[in-house]
């Protein structure tokens, strides 16, 4: 650990829980679809899968995988978007915790899939990405899946520039026993553009 909060942190103050809900409450009315990275996993998992999502945030996607019939964990560092979280989905599990450090998840955590969406990676704390990355491999089981999105550049970003590169976040993987399998441009599947600013990667854990 680095010892400087995350970089969500310094932009939000760890206040933004019930802004946050408002803004995709919003979308929602408006008519847009507010669930394509959870229809992404779902074609990912086999049914009542494990899901692990890393920087649940309110707990959108965790709330809606649960829906569909997995089981999922939420972790978020920021208790003002778990308590948005725990007041819409009471009977699900949210744990608080930094994500370089998922002891909280107990001794042999073995989840089907471990998300990051929603710029987390680009998002933590300085120093810390290849830590996470080596921490939500290891709470995967045997071929499981760890699922990203990040942005790329400044328009896909709430930063002046990128923090992370791709580059960079493959080479944690291949250090941490992940292999990229595919890699869009979207969450609806749109083939990746090395010029585009927007990256959905599927990385698996290496079979044991």
């Amino acid at each position: 650990m680095t010892g400087q909060p995350d970089r969500w942190a310094e932009l939000t103050g760890g206040q933004a829980g019930e802004e946050y809900a408002q803004r995709f409450a919003r979308l929602a009315e408006s008519g847009h679809d507010i669930h394509g990275e959870a229809a992404f996993c779902d074609a990912l998992l086999k049914p009542a899968a494990r899901v692990l999502d890393a920087g649940c945030g309110t707990g959108r996607i965790a709330i809606r995988l649960a829906e569909l019939g997995h089981h999922c964990t939420g972790v978020d560092v920021d208790a003002s978007m778990l308590a948005v979280a725990r007041r819409d989905a009471p009977s699900q599990e949210w744990l608080l915790g930094d994500l370089a450090r998922l002891d909280t998840l107990g001794p042999e955590p073995d989840f089907d899939l471990a998300l990051a969406a929603g710029n987390v990676i680009p998002l933590l704390a300085p120093g810390t990405e290849s830590g996470v990355v080596r921490q939500l491999a290891a709470v995967l089981r045997s071929g499981g899946l760890l699922v990203t999105g990040m942005g790329l550049d400044a328009a896909h970003l709430p930063l002046s520039e990128p923090p992370v590169t791709l580059t960079e976040f493959d080479e944690w993987c291949t250090e941490a026993g992940l292999t990229l399998r595919q890699r869009y441009a979207t969450w609806s599947g749109d083939p990746y553009d090395a010029d585009g600013g927007y990256a959905v990667s599927v990385h698996s854990r290496t079979a044991m």
